[in-house]
């Protein structure tokens, strides 16, 4: 389970995106995906491992900074595990009723 089947879902619902895309002017952060003509950001959370980065203290807390600024500067994160890819169905869900909302 990874980023590859959510380009992979994406793709076949014909949701256009852009991958690493990079959403903060003044920090190198990157978001997973963007939504193309919409500012969602999609976010994969590898947390698979008990040695992953987001796992840690410093990792988690840099990880929540990192979608904070995303917040502040105008764009929602809807953000995903392994876990949530066993149910694709509602990570599509999320992402039309976002694009709904937001065109309304």
């Amino acid at each position: 389970m990874s980023i590859e089947q959510i380009k992979l879902l994406l793709d076949s619902e014909n949701i256009g995106y852009e991958q690493e895309f990079k959403f903060h002017d003044k920090r190198k952060w990157r978001a997973d995906f963007i939504i193309d003509g919409y500012p969602l950001l999609i976010e994969y959370e590898g947390v698979k491992s008990s040695k992953s980065r987001h796992t840690t203290l410093t990792g988690y807390s840099n990880d929540c900074e990192k979608y904070n600024q995303a917040q502040i500067v105008g764009y929602t994160v809807l953000r995903y595990t392994v876990m949530h890819l066993k149910s694709p169905q509602q990570i599509i869900d999320d992402i039309k009723e976002f694009m709904r909302r937001y065109e309304n």
